[in-house]
């Protein structure tokens, strides 16, 4: 049987495992995001130690290059996180462990992991949304994964913004007041003064959360009219946000999309992940068994 690596690259953290999937998971190891030439590093000792794999797939943070065509495949891009701009990480990761490696969005990964293992199964047309440090999306429609010019980048669409009811100028390096720049992690910690982990009881801080974020998602169904839509991320871990983000949405689209969905099913609609943090590197094990055939 083939045995398959996963790298999950995040902002803080580097998720890397070995096995098939959620069922056989033969070793795993978190590695901090320090320096790229320190974590590639750690991440190629891990696999050395894990034993051989057939192949690697790799979910990461980007903006990235995964055209195949491109001189500048497998490199993130134009990130704002210091020190990473154009770091090439799948040719890399290529080279060292000499496997083939398959190279996407750390939010495509994880909505491919949902999709073969977890709250996606069975769906052709469905979104991944990470709300965490920053925000980001992907997901399938008609059954293969979201690509196009570059890949999608969510969180940096433009919602409405009430500089009455919040003066905040937003945290976005490029935009200000993107999506990503209301509503992040970062954003949650610029507003507020402190990180989100310690403002659980404050009803404020939440509600404004959710009605950013089903600002957000109402702009995704209108577009994309996913089946469902799987909300990541640790933001989305605080009590009492994720029924916020249903009353939200259902009031702001009014009445508008007639669907079950959008009302008595809501809670089926918009929902957690059922591979829980477990989906972007799951999701990389999946890319790699596939090779990229969904995209």
């Amino acid at each position: 049987m083939s045995v398959f690596g996963g790298i999950e690259t995040g902002g803080t953290k580097w998720r890397c495992a070995v096995g098939t999937g959620p069922g056989d998971v033969r070793a795993a190891e978190t590695i901090p995001t320090t320096t790229p030439a320190e974590t590639i590093d750690r991440t190629v000792e891990f696999f050395e130690r894990a034993g051989k794999v057939d192949a690697v797939g790799i979910g990461s943070f980007g903006p990235l290059d995964r055209d195949l065509t491109s001189a500048t495949w497998g490199q993130i891009t134009t990130t704002p996180k210091p020190g990473w701009a154009h770091t090439v990480v799948g040719p890399e990761i290529q080279r060292r462990l000499s496997v083939p490696v398959t190279f996407d969005t750390d939010v495509n990964a994880a909505a491919l992991g949902e999709h073969c293992w977890g709250a996606a199964q069975g769906l052709d047309t469905f979104c991944y949304i990470t709300v965490g440090t920053g925000i980001g999306g992907g997901g399938m429609a008609g059954g293969k994964l979201l690509h196009g010019l570059v890949h999608p980048e969510f969180g940096h669409v433009r919602i409405p913004h009430d500089r009455k009811r919040d003066p905040f100028p937003g945290v976005c390096p490029y935009h200000g007041d993107c999506w990503e720049g209301l509503a992040s992690g970062v954003a949650i910690e610029g507003r507020w003064g402190r990180p989100a982990t310690e403002l659980a009881d404050d009803e404020a801080v939440w509600e404004l959360e959710a009605h950013y974020l089903a600002l957000g998602l109402i702009g995704v169904i209108c577009i994309l009219s996913p089946e469902r839509i799987i909300l990541g991320g640790g933001v989305m871990t605080a009590p009492g946000l994720l029924p916020g983000i249903h009353r939200e949405v259902k009031e702001l689209l009014g009445g508008y999309v007639e669907s079950p969905a959008i009302g008595e099913g809501m809670a089926d609609y918009i929902v957690l992940p059922a591979l829980g943090s477990h989906s972007g590197v799951l999701g990389a094990i999946a890319l790699a068994s596939v090779d990229g055939g969904l995209s």
